[in-house]
């Protein structure tokens, strides 16, 4: 009789992880927005700096990003409780963000963002530490590949040349930023869709 409660309750705490996993994911899908704008606003960052040779592209585009998703998320999110797993994926997000902006202010600012090589291999070992460690916690395979491509980046702009490495970086902002977020927005909808209008 012990044995059947044990492996009942055994069960009972597989189905809860797996329960939270899922919604962990559903979480950060519910965040596809957010990728597509980082994603589009590295876009225009980098055109901005190639064309403009601003030492002002980055850190402007990084604070208008930061304070857009600021608000859309405060507006989308509310009230809503967090879960402890939604609150780690959150705190691996934003240490990165705060990271990222702190890094993009310095560099730009310091005009040290002339080292395509570096700043390339550095942006991406970032976001492909953040997707990988996502990935890991949600057990996302989808998430992980784009850890991977992020990760190639880094290889790619120690070792390639200087074309290489910037089209590897725009591909990879490409699938993991845009349409990851896409992926995650699609997802989203159809889930939304799935459980039906919410009634009071």
């Amino acid at each position: 009789m012990q044995d059947h409660t044990t492996q009942q309750e055994l069960k009972d705490r597989l189905s809860l992880i797996e329960s939270m996993i899922a919604e962990g994911r559903r979480n950060t899908e519910s965040w596809g927005w957010a990728f597509v704008l980082w994603g589009v606003v590295y876009y225009l960052a980098i055109a901005w700096s190639a064309w403009g040779h601003s030492v002002w592209a980055w850190p402007v585009t990084m604070l208008t990003a930061a304070m857009v998703t600021v608000v859309v998320a405060s507006l989308k999110v509310g009230n809503l409780p967090g879960t402890t797993l939604g609150r780690a994926i959150g705190s691996i997000w934003m240490a990165l963000g705060i990271s990222m902006f702190l890094l993009f202010l310095g560099l730009g600012l310091s005009g040290r963002l002339s080292d395509q090589h570096l700043f390339v291999a550095v942006i991406s070992a970032i976001l492909g530490m953040a997707n990988g460690a996502s990935a890991l916690i949600l057990r996302w395979k989808v998430q992980f590949v784009c850890a991977v491509v992020w990760w190639v980046a880094v290889v790619t702009a120690c070792f390639g040349s200087d074309a290489q490495s910037m089209i590897v970086f725009l591909v990879a902002i490409f699938l993991c930023q845009i349409v990851f977020g896409i992926y995650g927005v699609i997802a989203e909808t159809q889930e939304r869709k799935r459980r039906g209008p919410l009634h009071a």
